[in-house]
């Protein structure tokens, strides 16, 4: 056995276990809090409203509008990952869908309300990764769809710099999270 491979073996392993603790972003030194806020007054973190609720129960599907402030220098887009916290195959990662938004040079980003269960966006939003449910049409975003069971969705709001080459890392320069409610 070479003499090196062991501590190299470590220190892959060391990366590698940092890097899947944040998803695909490698955090900076000090990883800024986002303000995350709701825009409309029918989202309120209590009841999710019938206007966010998926198709299958009634609803509209469509995410809340939300505004994202205190975005860090660097940052090139918004993630924005919707999971379900009560049903583990959903409640991490975008269980419910991911979205993008390039966001260079602001401190301030608007995010209006996306359609669930579909691949068409509003003008100046991406899939960042489409919703892993197994109800309801498929999409970048899928609305609370747990039939009224009391689930806790939340979304979590990533600052990040992404990197235009495979040999540089991504980097997650922000972060915050909102509670869009109880369904």
């Amino acid at each position: 056995m070479h003499p090196g491979f062991k501590p190299s073996l470590i220190i892959l392993l060391v990366v590698f276990m940092g890097s899947c603790a944040t998803g695909r972003y490698v955090p900076v030194d000090n990883v800024a809090k986002l303000d995350v806020a709701f825009t409309d007054a029918g989202w309120t973190g209590g009841a999710v409203p019938n206007a966010g609720v998926c198709a299958r129960y009634g609803g509209e599907s469509m995410s809340p509008p939300l505004a994202v402030r205190n975005i860090p220098s660097g940052t090139t887009d918004i993630i924005i990952e919707f999971n379900d916290l009560s049903y583990p195959p959903l409640s991490s990662g975008g269980g419910h869908g991911a979205i993008r938004v390039p966001a260079a040079g602001k401190t301030e980003v608007m995010i209006p309300a996306v359609p669930g269960e579909t691949f068409d966006l509003p003008q100046g939003v991406f899939m960042e990764a489409a919703h892993r449910g197994t109800v309801g049409g498929a999409g970048a975003y899928l609305g609370p769809c747990s039939g009224g069971r009391g689930n806790i969705y939340e979304a979590d709001v990533k600052a990040v710099s992404k990197s235009t080459t495979s040999s540089q890392p991504s980097r997650l320069l922000g972060k915050g999270s909102i509670t869009l409610g109880r369904y």
